[in-house]
């Protein structure tokens, strides 16, 4: 090859890496992704967004990045956060149309059924289809099962408060509140059994947003443990259940439902899948309920004037009542500021950290682009304790909710909203508000660890439990 031939090819080839630098510069420009960064290969940002508090993972970038949105790689996804209020109206307002329901791979692989290829609806779809169109969650059966929501928690914290001068609310709390959800989802209140589900849910729960590193001493390992336990726990449940109905007895809860319910083609549900389904609707009813009882006593065993004005309309509730009556409806909607107390106490600690999405579509928002088959991660905590939102956002005050002006359409979004938003909101506020109603007529408290740690990630807990003196009336 002579010396013109080389040099022309090698213009050739110069002039072809040129064009391709070039061509990928134009098409990432017509591609332009929200700022931040995918952090290191494979791992990404995870270990900043699980150890570091998943609030302050978001602050700090939006603070760096921008307040709109900004990407990241988290649970081995390319992520972007959309945050503060419009970011929520977006979010909320384009479900199923931009986004669908993502579990991270830590879920999918501890709710095993979850994992089927069928072009089904997604297991979220279809578990919100099962508890709502039977009406489950609706005022009126929730109504129904009022009465019994309160005596359970009258008896519960009398076999576990009376004649005690301290106990740890955190782990009461998750008891309360699993006994409840078994015998709301489940229709038991065999409390053996929930004494054993209690510690398997603790693990479960905290393997959900966990690393995959399935060896021992491993979040994932015990999660992974702990739901083989609850699953065969379950299925058992379910085989009496069936045992009964086959003989005639008459049932009336979303497990009962489940088991008879069918699909397009007549086909029953696998226990299996029954059996994980129920489990991530004990797992939601159960950790988010418990952790706003517990810092529910944290905020206003540290404000005498707050538990006056709980106590003060509670009594006149009370009052308005024949001796020994129970819960009603109307009561519930009497309990305006008790409500109020623990809407700030959701704001200040919010039970759940965040939910993904998946992108069905490429789309467009704040000026930057999302391509399909990235994660979208929602988190009220762009929000909360912004003081453009909020005025003093780090002060418990729940008179806040009475002002006209606050607060925003969309700042305050503790169960999401849209067609997402969590279906088992009446419930825990009813939960939530029995337990209040009963220990305010019953007990003052004081807490013995006032500065204890919060730890965990995506779900906070006090270090110690809680610890607190109890008085009674």
């Amino acid at each position: 090859m002579d010396a013109f031939d080389l040099s022309t090819l090698v213009f050739v080839i110069f002039s072809l890496i040129l064009t391709a630098i070039v061509y990928k510069r134009r098409s990432s420009n017509k591609t332009k992704l929200p700022p931040g960064s995918f952090g290191w290969p494979v791992i990404g940002e995870t270990i900043d967004f699980l150890f570091s508090n998943p609030e302050k993972f978001v602050s700090n970038r939006m603070k760096k990045y921008s307040p709109d949105i900004f990407k990241t790689k988290i649970m081995g996804e390319k992520t972007a956060v959309i945050c503060g209020p419009n970011g929520h109206k977006f979010l909320f307002s384009n479900e199923e149309k931009l986004f669908t329901s993502f579990r991270t791979h830590s879920m999918q692989r501890i709710f095993q059924s979850y994992q089927s290829n069928s072009p089904s609806p997604s297991p979220s779809q279809s578990t919100r289809v099962i508890i709502r169109q039977p009406g489950f969650l609706k005022p009126e059966a929730l109504t129904r099962y009022l009465g019994e929501m309160d005596l359970i928690t009258q008896e519960l914290l009398k076999s576990h408060w009376e004649g005690r001068n301290e106990i740890k609310t955190y782990p009461f709390a998750k008891f309360l509140t699993l006994t409840l959800a078994c015998r709301f989802f489940l229709g038991t209140n065999n409390t053996d059994r929930i004494t054993k589900l209690v510690n398997y849910f603790d693990d479960i729960t905290l393997g959900l947003h966990a690393m995959i590193l399935n060896f021992r001493g491993t979040a994932f390992y015990r999660a992974n443990k702990a739901a083989i336990a609850v699953r065969r726990e379950l299925i058992g449940v379910i085989k009496e259940k069936k045992e009964e109905m086959a003989n005639g007895v008459k049932m009336q809860d979303i497990l009962c439902y489940m088991i008879v319910v069918t699909d397009s083609k007549g086909k029953f549900m696998p226990e299996n899948e029954i059996a994980d389904k129920i489990m991530g609707l004990l797992v939601a009813g159960y950790s988010t309920v418990a952790t706003t009882i517990t810092f529910l006593m944290k905020y206003v065993g540290q404000r005498s004037d707050i538990y006056e004005n709980i106590l003060i309309e509670q009594k006149e509730i009370v009052a308005a009542k024949k001796p020994g009556e129970v819960l009603t409806w109307e009561d519930m909607l009497k309990m305006k500021y008790s409500w109020n107390v623990i809407c700030e106490t959701m704001r200040l600690t919010p039970p759940l950290q965040g939910t993904f999405r998946q992108v069905l579509t490429d789309f467009t928002y704040a000026g930057y682009s999302i391509p399909k088959g990235w994660k979208v991660y929602w988190t009220a905590s762009s929000t909360n304790k912004n003081p453009a939102y909020f005025q003093n956002p780090e002060q418990f005050d729940p008179s806040r909710y009475e002002k006209r002006d606050e607060p925003t359409p969309y700042t305050y979004v503790p169960f999401g909203g849209g067609p997402r938003m969590c279906p088992g909101k009446e419930y825990a506020r009813l939960a939530i508000l029995t337990f209040l109603h009963n220990v305010v007529l019953k007990y003052k408290w004081e807490l013995l660890a006032p500065d204890e740690k919060v730890v965990g990630d995506m779900m906070p807990t006090p270090e110690k439990g809680l610890p607190i003196r109890l008085h009674q009336h």
